[in-house]
């Protein structure tokens, strides 16, 4: 007998179109989670960038302060030429030379020109240099500059750094005096950076009391003893934002250093 040849079964077009999207909906799944992945990637990147150039910039102001106020004039039993020697530690504007007690390190602005909140001035000899040179750091906005001026010479650091154009750009986006609309963004996304919702100040100072440098107190409570002459230790706070906003929350991104420098020298 004869048999029949059965019938070839192929895909249906509905069962073509159903498989064809799974497919898809597969598909935009994984590049959904690849786009996440890349977005995530991207803003841990800006942010360890930023924490790597706020943890350079801490390095460099701590050194500097570390070695400020070197050499004194009291190491010259006969006083060289003003270029030659460090006639305070830390300097600021006005009538510097000699410096005169002024109150700094206030959170929230300090009551001096220079330095303060957001300024701070050392005097130091620089590697192998045979003169003292005048450091500032100083910040404008979100960019906080540093300038270089060698050698010293009598009168105000300050005023010759912004003449010359000297100061150069140190760190960026650094947030711990932004605008008040933009201050008022970040503390919703980091309240304990910002106490009070207040701006926080870069430089704070500790000044030697009578008792040598130990015990010493915060400047501003050093009474007279509240003198350029009598900082010890520089403790800085750098609150660095990511140039863009997390791309997967659009929340904004920033990081917070703490460092101490500490002036090894000794006072004239």
């Amino acid at each position: 007998m004869k048999r029949q040849p059965q019938a070839e079964r192929g895909f249906t077009i509905l069962e073509l179109i159903m498989a064809m999207g799974i497919f898809l909906i597969i598909c935009a799944a994984m590049f959904e989670l690849l786009n996440l992945s890349q977005k995530k990637y991207s803003s841990e990147t800006q942010l360890s960038a930023a924490y790597q150039d706020a943890r350079l910039a801490m390095d460099q102001i701590v050194r500097d302060v570390n070695v400020s106020g070197y050499p004194s004039g009291g190491m010259f039993s006969v006083l060289p030429p003003i270029s030659q020697y460090a006639s305070s530690p830390v300097a600021w504007s006005p009538n510097y030379n000699p410096p005169v007690p002024c109150l700094i390190g206030t959170a929230g602005g300090g009551t001096c020109s220079t330095p303060g909140d957001y300024d701070l001035v050392v005097e130091t000899r620089l590697g192998t240099d045979t003169f003292v040179s005048w450091i500032w750091y100083h910040l404008d906005g979100t960019t906080l500059y540093r300038g270089v001026v060698a050698p010293k010479t009598s009168g105000d650091p300050p005023s010759w750094a912004t003449s010359s154009g000297a100061m150069v750009p140190f760190l960026a986006n650094v947030m711990n005096n932004a605008p008040s609309a933009q201050l008022a963004q970040i503390t919703a996304d980091y309240p304990s950076m910002f106490p009070g919702n207040q701006p926080q100040p870069i430089f704070q100072y500790t000044c030697d009391t009578p008792g040598g440098p130990t015990p010493s107190a915060p400047c501003p409570l050093a009474g007279t003893n509240n003198s350029p002459q009598n900082i010890r230790d520089v403790d800085v706070i750098l609150i660095v934002m990511t140039p863009q906003r997390d791309l997967q929350t659009q929340s904004l991104k920033l990081v917070e250093l703490n460092g101490r420098g500490h002036r090894v020298n000794p006072v004239n």
